[in-house]
């Protein structure tokens, strides 16, 4: 039998498409944003992508749906809304409105699943948030000691933590792990540094770590600078070695044991294949539009294309600029397709956004890349199919 998950917090359903490659089967996917759940609706129904059609789009806000027909499942999957932590959002934390964690937990109390995965930005790491966080670790490590009547989140905090040096653990226990991890070192073409925390419950004796990175900086460097590999593999001259007040930099350096061994994927390694979004060929794709206004401006000056791209982002008020362009040699940016900032997050070519070109991007800035997804999601689901209950 496949493996059962429910993702909250769905989006345009990169991380459900992570786990849809690893082999779980979705009984439902949560999302509040209509935009984002047409995305999700369009794609399943499209059978572009094997598998989609029996998936259970609710379109609705977390706080409104009756988790309990779920109960059983084996994963609980979800980045609740991450403006409240974002280095770009206004930094309220839990005491933003928006802040959903609190429905995560929630589900996890309710559900009971095997496992949970739970993605974040990694401003939740700041100092600041620093005892808040320790908070949630503790909630999702013992979610069935609630918030009572009449508690503030210091009480809490203050049960939480005895309970957890007393060893005395309730019926209901896991066992948590987190990481920051940067999608690049994970083939994703970008700079995206996201927090991930893994639990697994405490009778299912599971033991579990962040899979190993695959790819690395360091080769990268090597294929541009010492072989010159990249530039051939891209059927173009070599950009003239980086230097420093005329003196070339050697990237000739010894090699780390056990460095990954696959160069981190560029912008250009990205969009390859792709005509530019100028050219009347570029109506063979989907989401493909050039779409015009991009400017450069001190600290907005687009991805290098042979780089990791930098992170996208959703923004508060609409779509920044210097993280959702791409920077050419003439200096003068453009903005990337909807289509080339879906091959950024590593989403496949067949997959379809639904929506302006504004709300896409927003889609886009708050996905979790699907690779990155993947990777974390198979060493789950290797984990629980070796331990079916």
């Amino acid at each position: 039998m496949p493996l059962k998950s429910i993702e909250l917090f769905t989006g345009a359903g990169g991380l459900a498409l992570g786990l849809h490659f690893s082999g779980f089967h979705h009984v439902a996917l949560v999302d509040f944003n209509r935009d984002a759940c047409r995305t999700l609706e369009q794609n399943a129904a499209s059978g572009r992508i094997g598998g989609l059609g029996q998936w259970n789009i609710i379109h609705a806000p977390i706080q409104d749906v009756n988790l309990g027909e779920y109960f059983g499942v084996d994963v609980v999957a979800g980045g609740p809304p991450c403006q409240p932590f974002s280095i770009g959002g206004k930094h309220r934390g839990m005491s933003d409105e928006r802040n959903m964690i609190p429905q995560f937990i929630r589900s996890v109390r309710e559900l009971q699943p095997r496992a949970f995965i739970m993605e974040n930005v990694r401003g939740l790491l700041r100092k600041s948030f620093a005892t808040y966080f320790q908070y949630i670790l503790l909630q999702l490590t013992y979610p069935s000691v609630e918030l009572r009547k009449g508690d503030n989140i210091g009480r809490h905090l203050e049960r939480l933590e005895k309970l957890h040096t007393a060893g005395k653990a309730p019926d209901l226990k896991y066992n948590i792990v987190f990481r920051l991890v940067n999608s690049a070192d994970y083939g994703v073409p970008q700079k995206r540094e996201r927090i991930f925390i893994v639990g697994f419950r405490d009778d299912t004796g599971i033991e579990w770590a962040f899979p190993e990175p695959t790819h690395s900086k360091e080769a990268l460097l090597r294929d541009q600078w010492v072989t010159g590999a990249y530039w051939r593999r891209h059927g173009i001259e070599a950009v003239e070695k980086p230097s420093i007040a005329g003196q070339s930099l050697n990237f000739d350096l010894p090699t780390r044991r056990g460095l990954p061994p696959k160069p981190w994927r560029t912008v250009r390694d990205a969009l390859a294949g792709l005509p530019d979004p100028r050219d009347v060929r570029s109506g063979r794709f989907y989401n493909h539009k050039y779409q015009p206004g991009a400017r450069a401006y001190y600290g907005h000056s687009g991805s290098d294309p042979d780089l990791p791209a930098k992170t996208l982002k959703a923004g508060v008020h609409g779509v920044p600029g210097g993280e959702n362009m791409i920077a050419s040699p003439n200096r003068v940016p453009r903005y990337f397709t909807v289509r080339e900032a879906a091959r950024i997050q590593s989403f496949p070519d067949d997959w379809i956004f639904e929506g302006s070109w504004s709300e896409t991007m927003r889609q886009l800035g708050n996905a979790v890349p699907v690779l990155l997804a993947e990777r974390i999601s198979q060493e789950v689901a290797h984990c629980l199919g070796a331990h079916v209950a």
